[in-house]
């Protein structure tokens, strides 16, 4: 519940399909070696979406 298949993953700067999983971790910022890329608007919104429905939150207006 609350993953999302990041539809444009090569525009993002992904090497390989990828998913935004439900689960929210904290990353140590040592174990990050390189941006590569940047999340596009419909995406982040999906994403933003699926986080407020598993949390229960309302949307923003």
């Amino acid at each position: 519940m609350g993953d999302h298949l990041i539809s444009d993953w090569q525009g993002a700067g992904l090497l390989f399909p990828s998913v935004a999983t439900g689960i929210i971790r904290t990353i140590k910022q040592g174990v990050i070696a390189k941006k590569l890329g940047a999340m596009s608007q419909p995406d982040m919104q999906a994403i933003e979406d699926n986080l407020r429905n598993v949390l229960g939150l309302k949307r923003r207006s």
